[in-house]
């Protein structure tokens, strides 16, 4: 006969989750989810890199530098408009910001950047020439007080002034201006472009671009022709 309580026997599960072996088996699949997660995750952050750098490759080379400079105008703009708000000029509001070493190292970046551009106009080149000249000026002192004394009230002169043709430069000014001349002549012979004209040269042209044409010729095809031009000029080409 069956007693009146009965016996529940433990189910595998619960077997396998207290022996050592069903332990190990859950720390596995536990480890094994998590790997699993990883994966996934590592993967969408991939799709999404590749996603990201796909639109970069497909944006202008300068797009990055186009960016900050628009984001650097509209936090000007929005300075200014405080500026404005507050009745303050910005400008002087600007140079609040910048300490004495950035003002000094922009000052020494200025001196040390080159000037000069390169040609872009006469106007440009003169005003160039004219910095340049009056750099190279050394004031001096006693003949600015001599000629001051010579000519008296016609030192500062107005509209009723006659000083036209007065003025006699000295010695040391001609040889000065003399020296510069020189130095601008023996420049541009230097940088000239133009070539010297060989009289002894053979004349196979027609005008000055066919001249050029030839040597261009010449330069990529002449040895492969040069059998051919001896053949010619001694008469036994076939």
């Amino acid at each position: 006969m069956a007693s009146g309580t009965e016996i529940v026997a433990p189910s595998c599960e619960e077997e396998s989750t207290e022996t050592p072996s069903g332990q190990k088996r859950e720390e596995r699949l536990r480890k094994f989810r998590e790997l699993h997660f990883k994966r996934n995750e590592a993967r969408k952050l991939n799709h999404q890199e590749v996603v990201e750098e796909d639109k970069r490759l497909k944006l202008p080379s300068n797009w990055e530098a186009k960016k900050a400079r628009l984001e650097y105008e509209l936090m000007v703009d929005q300075r200014k408009k405080e500026c404005a708000e507050r009745g303050e000029d910005y400008a002087r509001v600007k140079l609040l910001d910048v300490s004495a070493e950035d003002a000094e190292r922009w000052e020494r970046k200025k001196k040390k950047k080159n000037p000069d551009p390169g040609f872009s106009g006469y106007a440009e080149a003169q005003l160039r020439q004219y910095q340049r000249l009056t750099r190279q000026i050394k004031p001096d002192m006693e003949n600015y007080e001599r000629q001051r004394e010579e000519c008296g009230e016609d030192f500062h002169p107005t509209s009723n002034s006659l000083i036209h043709g007065t003025h006699v430069p000295s010695k040391e000014s001609i040889n000065r201006m003399v020296e510069d001349v020189e130095k601008q002549i023996e420049k541009r012979s230097k940088y000239s472009r133009r070539r010297a004209y060989n009289d002894d040269a053979d004349i196979d042209y027609i005008n000055e671009r066919n001249a050029k044409f030839n040597k261009k010729a010449e330069r990529f095809y002449g040895k492969y022709t040069a059998e051919i031009k001896q053949n010619l000029e001694r008469g036994t080409a076939v």
